[in-house]
């Protein structure tokens, strides 16, 4: 139990952000595109395995917090990618091969406040 007064740990969130235009313009099969939002979430924690915040992420498996939000094409997602490394918001966009197609992205874990003002304008992916 936390000392009184004491802050709690910030919630650490995984966000993935799918291109929605890939279901409902494109017709890919939903299986596909979820396919792809696992694999950016992989890689993701497997670029930034050592990262602290990744570390304490992974030792809460039973309890993991991922948000998946929709973009709504390719020109969003990677505005998204490019305002991210701006910032300096470590991530990584999945870039389908061998069609060479961006079809998501997901950031190492943060805490939700950290990275949350940057995701605002994305909604929950449908």
């Amino acid at each position: 139990m936390a000392a009184p007064g004491a802050a709690a740990p910030a919630r650490l969130v995984q966000y993935v952000v799918v291109r929605s235009d890939l279901v409902h313009s494109l017709s890919w099969p939903l299986g596909a595109v979820i396919t792809q939002a696992c694999h950016a979430a992989t890689a993701a924690i497997h670029l930034h395995y050592t990262d602290p915040d990744t570390q304490s992420y992974l030792q809460e498996l039973d309890s993991m917090h991922k948000v998946v939000l929709g973009a709504p094409d390719e020109a969003a997602l990677s505005g998204l990618s490019q305002s991210l490394t701006q910032a300096g918001v470590l991530h990584k966009l999945w870039i389908e091969q061998p069609e060479n197609i961006p079809t998501c992205l997901a950031l190492k874990p943060y805490p939700k406040d950290t990275v949350h003002p940057l995701l605002k304008k994305f909604k929950l992916f449908k």
